[in-house]
């Protein structure tokens, strides 16, 4: 890693920066700003970037997150929905040395392979609470394989991440997180520390990508599977699969179709879709 780059010591304070441009968190965004550096340089180092990596970083807003990982040494990439925050970003690009771009898109819209050019890729961000479920799993269930994402969420969504089979927040998004990534949460960030406060905790949560993926044709079955199953959690498996061959599936995977959802781990999710692969022509 390079050293910290001195141009980025000579900004304003985000606060200063902010109020010149007269910018303010939009709630349509889901915007809660990350000011205190000390938070972000912490995110930074969990994130452990490799040398080589280039930084995908959704919502960067005013930059705290940003500057942090620049002053890492990492190369990193910003994708920005929000136009108002161009010219405070425009000021980090200069400072960067070249290490910074800024693309105006929609995260949910954009190819992160083309955005890293081919090149090895992680993603660290402070995601913007009302598209933070759906990028995680365009994460979870696209051909993107990042080394890996260090990401921020209400803590109640990484609670659903990181749970186990027969915990309360067990579900969808914890049976897709445990099929293709490795996840843990390190760290929890009040709600004091944004701009403006939540009405929530927030965490951090780190997840590595399983060494081997699993086939894009098992994970479509998965996909399918977990979202009926869920979708009627509190009923019995040959109802809520009824319409993916109920008792038959259970069969084929040999679980009893009297379960419900929530007692079914992610490798039994995965008998179950590879039963269902299996009847799909």
């Amino acid at each position: 890693m390079q050293g910290t780059v001195t141009d980025l010591s000579n900004l304003p304070p985000l606060r200063d920066s902010l109020a010149a441009h007269g910018l303010i968190a939009n709630k349509g965004f889901g915007q809660h700003f990350l000011l205190d550096l000390n938070i972000t340089r912490k995110i930074a180092k969990l994130a452990d970037l490799k040398p080589d990596l280039t930084v995908i970083e959704v919502g960067p807003g005013p930059g705290g997150l940003t500057r942090a990982l620049l002053e890492t040494g990492a190369r990193v990439v910003a994708v920005e929905k929000d136009v108002r925050f161009k010219p405070l970003l425009d000021d980090l690009v200069a400072a960067s040395g070249g290490r910074l771009s800024v693309v105006f898109d929609d995260a949910l819209k954009v190819d992160e392979s083309r955005l890293l050019q081919d090149r090895p890729g992680a993603v660290v961000s402070n995601l913007p609470y009302n598209v933070g479920t759906a990028l995680l799993i365009k994460w979870l269930t696209g051909p993107f394989r990042p080394d890996s994402l260090t990401l921020m969420f209400q803590r109640e969504v990484a609670d659903r991440i990181t749970a186990a089979v027969n915990d309360d927040a067990y579900g969808r998004l914890a049976v897709l997180a445990a099929a293709t990534v490795s996840a843990r949460k390190v760290m929890d960030v009040p709600a004091q520390a944004f701009t403006p406060p939540p009405k929530v905790t927030s965490a951090v949560v780190r997840l590595i990508p399983t060494p081997s993926p699993l086939a894009p044709d098992l994970l479509e079955s998965l996909q399918k599977i977990t979202a009926a199953a869920f979708g009627q959690r509190r009923k019995m498996l040959r109802s809520s699969l009824k319409t993916l061959g109920g008792e038959y599936l259970c069969q084929s995977a040999g679980l009893s179709a009297d379960r419900r959802a929530e007692t079914v781990d992610p490798s039994e999710f995965l008998r179950l879709a590879q039963a269902l692969r299996s009847r799909t022509p």
